[in-house]
């Protein structure tokens, strides 16, 4: 028989619960006494995203779950877009490459004894050099005006995503009625600003050399301006150039109330709308650069396998076309995916949006509370 030791002063034995229970209830608390913090439910998901503050694999997982389920709003708008301005320069450089000599590969021929001939190259052929590179700069800038409005789109692609809703091309171009022009006028304000900036900052370094001897003071200046500047660069980017456009898409405001909606949801957020921000852009560029790259390389070995001069350049603007289209395939999307999110993200830390959100799925009353 085990020993046992004696009970310590003032112990009772605990009142065994009921047969019927396996464990005792616990007394009903008191109105006044009840806890105040109560377990949190499982968020609610109708749509991409789970209807509370997201997190970095929230925002990736739900950026690419809006392209794979919805592909003909996201990739298809940023391909066609991409595609019909690239097909400028290759139409161009076909037209020009008939009519002209776009190669002047014949400026030095071999003449028959080994030495050197120079022959003279029409000024239409330099002409139509000049035509094909500024179709390519045309396209590109059309494509850039473009994927701007494809930005748009996909703001109330992901918008409609969250809550479970699909929209289709024709629909996400509709919603963006009433908002193209000013959401071009933005972007445009937002790269002026920024050229501005670099221009500014490129004149207080001709000032600094031409109004000083010798190169100590352009060695401090640059220790000290180099560093603040990138550091109000990063600050101006964040608070400023990121996030307006999905403001400006999703909410009724003008450009400059855009502006300040980005300023103002940044205001608690920097470092961590930074650190995706720089996280995605990173991703996208690297993916975008290895989606190009096979491209490249056979427009390259096309190039040094001894295609003539005319179908050389054809075929270089033809590479250049398709590796553009192709990269603007995923990194439109994606970043444009992953800016609004962080822009729903914000709302939902700083202004309960999820509760909107719930509203508009159809999971809450107007009072905020759940549907029976």
């Amino acid at each position: 028989m085990s020993e046992q030791y004696p009970p310590p002063p003032g112990w009772s034995p605990p009142t065994r619960p009921p047969a019927t229970q396996p464990y005792a209830a616990a007394p009903a608390a008191h109105p006044q006494q009840r806890p105040r913090q109560q377990p949190p439910a499982a968020a609610h998901k109708p749509g991409a995203i789970p209807l509370r503050p997201l997190t970095l694999g929230d925002m990736y997982d739900a950026a690419f779950k809006i392209i794979r389920f919805n592909p003909r709003a996201t990739v298809g708008s940023a391909v066609l877009v991409a595609a019909i301005a690239m097909a400028i320069p290759v139409l161009a450089t076909a037209a020009l490459g008939a009519a002209l000599d776009l190669s002047l590969a014949t400026e030095l021929t071999s003449g028959s004894g080994g030495e050197s001939v120079t022959t003279s190259v029409d000024g239409a052929d330099i002409a139509g050099i000049v035509g094909v590179f500024g179709s390519l700069a045309l396209g590109s800038v059309l494509q850039g005006i473009g994927l701007i409005l494809v930005g748009g789109m996909i703001a109330h692609v992901v918008a409609a995503a969250s809550i479970g809703q699909k929209l289709s091309l024709g629909q996400a171009w509709a919603a963006t009625r009433g908002k193209r022009w000013r959401l071009i006028g933005l972007t445009f304000l937002l790269g002026l600003t920024t050229a501005v900036l670099l221009v500014l900052y490129a004149l207080s370094w001709v000032v600094v050399v031409m109004t000083t001897s010798g190169w100590q003071v352009p060695v401090v200046y640059g220790l000290i301006s180099v560093p603040l500047f990138a550091a109000f660069f990063v600050w101006f980017w964040v608070r400023v150039y990121y996030l307006p456009v999905p403001a400006l898409m999703l909410e009724p405001i003008g450009v400059f109330g855009a502006l300040g909606r980005a300023f103002h949801l940044t205001r608690t957020a920097f470092w961590r709308t930074f650190g995706i921000a720089l996280l995605t852009f990173v991703v996208a560029q690297i993916a975008g650069s290895m989606l190009s790259l096979p491209i490249s390389f056979v427009s390259q070995a096309v190039l040094l396998g001894g295609v003539p001069g005319e179908a050389g350049v054809f075929v270089l603007v033809m590479g250049q076309a398709i590796a553009s289209v192709v990269t603007a395939a995923f990194v439109a999307p994606f970043t444009t995916s992953v800016a609004t999110l962080q822009y729903v993200d914000l709302r939902m830390r700083a202004e309960a949006f999820d509760v909107v959100l719930m509203q508009r799925a159809g999971l809450t009353t107007s009072g905020g509370n759940p549907r029976p």
